[in-house]
């Protein structure tokens, strides 16, 4: 990434944005041009130094993003001459931003067309047009029926060459974050939860009243402005107010004056678990509300909630396969795990499913939540008591308002799902009694949730057992065998590895349908499938019991799935190396360039993929359950927030429109446990 032109003094925040973002090991200085103090100076000799930055960045990369000014400071009626100027110095096609906010069509119209022939006039080439903060309403084009959908293109600026896309308005990207608000106070955290400094401030308050009319005046995400010599009488009320169902949870508390509190008071604050951000500052109350009132939002690698907002923004308004194929610009082989996680999040986002979440009172369920929803990846229902998950999504500053809410006590629901698990196990002697207090259990709700329809699929384990988490999966949607598999995320491909979770020491009949299945899963997600039935002897080598196990699972697979590629039994290294390949199984279609790999038995496979994820530093996806006729898959206990989105995102993306998975060996009746 590179940016021509930078504020001197402080780090730019898109740039440590994307740089956090994508873990871009380029240095910063890099990333970076000039500073708009050396383009007032020599705006010519600026030029060249910032040609000169990009070129020897070009050298290091395979392409690079370029961000133009932010329109601030190097002169308002030539800035954008200028960026157009840098554009065909650099080569770079040009993504023009026109902003729509209190514009009409026809000014929207003509700032496009003004701007494109800027463009063409320095020889730039315009790659597309985004429009951006388009207000519902304000910009129907001519011609186009009333109200318009506030981000319909078409006809906005008639027969322009390039494509048009537009934004709609979004108030929380315009939000300044905590963090915001902290720099632009010369701010210092004082106590409370750190990481609430990315939240959203949705609004301002100077706390200059008594306590009980500033709670009257309190609105969602409030950041309360007191002065630090009152802030023993006002605090410990605002922090309990912020807990409580009842009022609204706050953003911030900004203590100004710089005055210390009294020790006592300043003893029982920091021992008290504060659930938000506090921030002091030297400055007066006065100086601090000015200062404040003028912050504007912008993007840090703090601020996730509007960095996840805006990449759902653009994946629903903008169509990035088209902008590829205007930059022509070749796919490259390469998998990274930054890819597989981007490339999984679209194709859920693409299928829009709808996931239960069993455990939605645990803190990292309802983080993952927020994220979901702010990036559109799925629809979702929390399990739990509602007053409680809402009441801590506040305090958590997370806005969870898209997901539906269910108790599993839920009197109507609870029947409707006692009666639908009766039917189900009555041939194990459930009866409607025993089941309504069966079906109060997370995962059975969860799980009879997805059996009936009411959802496409299920994620728990965060805070259960992963027997408990797939029992129910077990007794109720099984279809036959019921195996796993990890996506493997290696520097530079994805590997899928089955069965790691599930079989101890699975048959060679099940060995082959953990291969079909394995390879449908692979498939599912965009892995070209080629199977080694892995054993410690390649091709006719070797002989035993375990060895001719794997042996007749791979004549197993050839003969029920002749379109597959596989080859067993393979030891790991012909598997993956082409030179072993050549030297042990020449002529091989699947040796050297395996991408399934099946284990013998569970101990073998567990091993192998804790010891490549712990010595290639690869990033496990999974287990991800197969055979099953909805998709509900496991947590470990120790998942982080991220953990918790991509195994979501895997669930989604397995839910399908006909019950019976693509995955699961067709010869396979279902059966009961």
């Amino acid at each position: 990434m590179f940016r021509p032109v930078v504020r001197a003094g402080r780090e730019d925040g898109l740039i440590a944005t994307v740089r956090s973002r994508f873990q871009l090991a380029i240095p910063y200085e890099a990333c970076a041009g000039v500073t708009y103090d050396e383009v007032h100076a020599d705006a010519d000799r600026a030029a060249g130094d910032i040609v000169a930055r990009y070129r020897a960045l070009a050298g290091q990369c395979d392409a690079i993003v370029v961000i133009g000014t932010d329109y601030t400071d190097v002169g308002a009626p030539t800035e954008f001459g200028f960026n157009a100027r840098l554009a065909a110095d650099l080569g770079t096609p040009v993504i023009n931003v026109v902003s729509g906010r209190g514009r009409t069509a026809a000014q929207v119209s003509a700032a496009v067309e003004l701007s494109s022939r800027e463009l063409a006039h320095h020889h730039a080439r315009e790659l597309a047009v985004v429009v951006t903060r388009a207000e519902p309403g304000a910009l129907t084009p001519a011609g186009a029926p009333s109200p318009a959908p506030p981000t319909a293109a078409e006809g906005l600026v008639p027969d322009h060459p390039t494509p048009v896309f537009l934004l709609p308005e979004e108030p929380s990207l315009r939000a300044p974050t905590v963090a915001d608000l902290m720099d632009a106070c010369d701010g210092r955290f004082f106590l409370g939860e750190r990481d609430g400094l990315g939240r959203e401030a949705n609004a301002l308050m100077v706390g200059a009243m008594s306590l009980p009319n500033i709670l009257l005046r309190c609105t969602e995400g409030v950041a309360v402005i007191i002065p630090s010599d009152r802030a023993a009488a006002l605090l410990p009320g605002l922090v309990a107010a912020h807990t409580a169902p009842s009022f609204p949870a706050l953003s911030a508390v900004v203590l100004t004056g710089g005055t210390d509190l009294p020790a006592p008071v300043d003893r029982l604050l920091h021992d008290m678990a504060v659930p938000l951000p506090v921030i002091a500052t030297d400055h007066d109350t006065f100086d601090t509300a000015t200062r404040l009132s003028a912050v504007e939002g912008r993007f840090t690698p703090e601020a996730t909630g509007k960095i996840d907002t805006a990449l759902r923004l653009f994946a629903a308004h903008v169509d990035g396969r088209l902008l590829l194929e205007r930059l022509d610009i070749a796919k490259t082989d390469v998998v990274t795990p930054l890819m597989f996680e981007y490339e999984l999040l679209d194709r859920a986002r693409a299928r829009r499913r709808h996931i239960v979440l069993p455990e939605g009172e645990e803190p990292r369920i309802l983080r993952a939540a927020d994220i979901l929803l702010r990036r559109g990846v799925a629809d979702l229902t929390l399990l739990g008591d509602a007053e409680r998950i809402r009441t801590q999504a506040a305090q958590l500053g997370l806005d969870l308002d898209a997901a539906r809410v269910l108790s599993p006590f839920d009197a109507e629901l609870r029947e409707r799902l006692a009666r639908e698990y009766a039917a189900v196990r009555a041939h194990r002697g459930m009866t409607v009694e025993l089941a309504r207090d069966t079906v109060t259990d997370v995962s059975y709700f969860g799980t009879l949730m997805v059996h009936t329809g009411m959802a496409d699929g299920m994620v728990s384990g965060a805070a259960h057992t992963t027997a408990h988490t797939i029992r129910p999966a077990f007794e109720i949607l099984r279809l036959g065998l019921v195996s796993s598999v990890f996506f493997m995320c290696l520097a530079d491909r994805v590997l899928v590895y089955g069965d790691c979770a599930v079989n101890p020491d699975p048959t060679a009949e099940q060995l082959a349908d953990i291969a079909i299945s394995s390879a449908g899963t692979a498939a599912m997600f965009g892995v070209d499938p080629r199977i080694a039935m892995l054993s410690y002897s390649t091709g006719v080598s070797g002989a035993g019991a375990d060895v001719d196990k794997v042996r007749a699972a791979t004549e197993l697979v050839r003969e029920r799935r002749p379109d597959l590629e596989v080859e067993g039994p393979i030891q790991y290294d012909a598997a993956v190396d082409p030179a072993v390949a050549l030297a042990k199984m020449p002529g091989s279609t699947v040796a050297g360039r395996a991408t399934v790999f099946v284990v013998p038995d569970l101990n073998t496979g567990n091993n192998l993929y804790k010891a490549v994820q712990r010595s290639a530093g690869a990033v496990a996806v999974g287990p991800v359950l197969q055979g099953l006729r909805k998709p509900v898959n496991d947590l470990s206990r120790g998942a982080t927030v991220a953990d918790i989105v991509t195994t979501v995102a895997v669930t989604a993306a397995q839910a399908e429109d006909d019950p019976t998975p693509q995955n699961q060996a067709p010869q396979k009746a279902a059966a009961r446990s």
